[in-house]
């Protein structure tokens, strides 16, 4: 038996972008053992993953989480996080590292300089990176998204006419320069024909209330905060199509292989980021032409220029248009 310890503590997209890595460990290393280190919050994401043997929660303290560890007696630590944190958790296993390269420098020239020297490779060919000593091949499959059968959502208990099918519109993102405003969310919202599902957390259902109150002819049902993790996967699997922001949903949508359409604000999709393998009508939005992008490879709570552009110009009824013809494709 060979035991792993692969490390990411957050957040959910990057998350996601690591099952590659777990399920090739598995598939092509005889007798590979995996656990898998993340915090509380995103544990929901990996307990039904059938290439992951166990999953450690890391919940701040760092002395309970390294006690558990070295009881487990890992051979390898694959750390696809690379921060202070986990150089603490590589030094106090003192078991031989494989860690993926972050590209800092790269990343704060192209944001702070618009200087582009980072390669033409997805994040997810990084993380690969990190394991070809163990593999032979890579596989062709994308990510992995398992949903225990307890958290899948009865088409029944949704809103009359949505189990017929539905446009999933992930509304949220971790930060406010990768949102829409609310006002262009209606908009897309008033020109949609097929229903639409909102999703988001809890943290995002004001926004939900307000599409749903601008458009009562609509249907459109408002899900912020009403389902788990797990929950909104389901929904997004079940969607005829996902309309999101540079988020975790994105990738989510991508490990199902649904047509995407992402809508991209501070950031942009040469920091490599973007959904990996999704189903391939997808398509992505971004204002052209603007100097000031990207601003942050992560995002702020505010235009740091006062003026939004990245967001308030945002093509909405190519957006509506290309939304049309997908779902129609779909549904034929």
């Amino acid at each position: 038996m060979v035991r792993y310890l692969v490390i990411r503590i957050s957040s959910m997209g990057d998350i996601i972008l690591t099952t590659p890595v777990v399920r090739h460990l598995k598939q092509q290393v005889e007798g590979a053992e995996i656990h898998y280190l993340t915090k509380a919050a995103f544990v929901p994401l990996l307990v039904a993953n059938p290439y992951i043997d166990r999953v450690h929660s890391f919940n701040g303290n760092m002395k309970e989480c390294l006690k558990e560890l070295r009881e487990a007696g890992f051979d390898y630590v694959i750390d696809l996080h690379n921060n202070i944190r986990t150089a603490r958790i590589k030094f106090a296993l003192k078991r031989m590292d494989f860690t993926v390269r972050k590209l800092n420098l790269k990343k704060w020239l192209y944001v702070n300089l618009k200087l582009n020297l980072l390669p033409d490779r997805h994040m997810v060919d990084r993380y690969m990176d990190t394991i070809r000593t163990f593999i032979s091949e890579r596989d062709p499959l994308g990510l992995d998204y398992f949903i225990p059968g307890d958290e899948i959502i009865d088409p029944a208990s949704m809103p009359e006419g949505f189990s017929e099918g539905f446009i999933a519109m992930a509304i949220g993102a971790r930060h406010q320069t990768k949102k829409l405003p609310v006002e262009s969310l209606i908009r897309i919202c008033a020109g949609l024909e097929p229903p639409v599902v909102l999703l988001g957390d809890e943290n995002d259902r004001p926004a939900g209330d307000a599409i749903t109150a601008a458009l009562p002819g609509k249907k459109i049902f408002n899900g912020c905060g009403k389902y788990s993790i797990n929950g909104s996967a389901s929904l997004v699997e079940q969607s005829a199509l996902l309309i999101t922001h540079d988020t975790g949903l994105m990738h989510m949508g991508a490990a199902f292989k649904k047509k995407i359409i992402t809508i991209w604000g501070n950031t942009t999709p040469e920091l490599g980021m973007y959904a990996y393998r999704p189903h391939p009508d997808s398509v992505h939005f971004g204002v052209k032409g603007l100097r000031c992008r990207p601003c942050s490879k992560l995002g702020y709570t505010r235009c740091p220029r006062r003026h939004f552009k990245c967001m308030v110009e945002q093509d909405l009824e190519g957006i509506i248009a290309a939304a049309g013809r997908m779902y129609r494709v779909t549904g034929e």
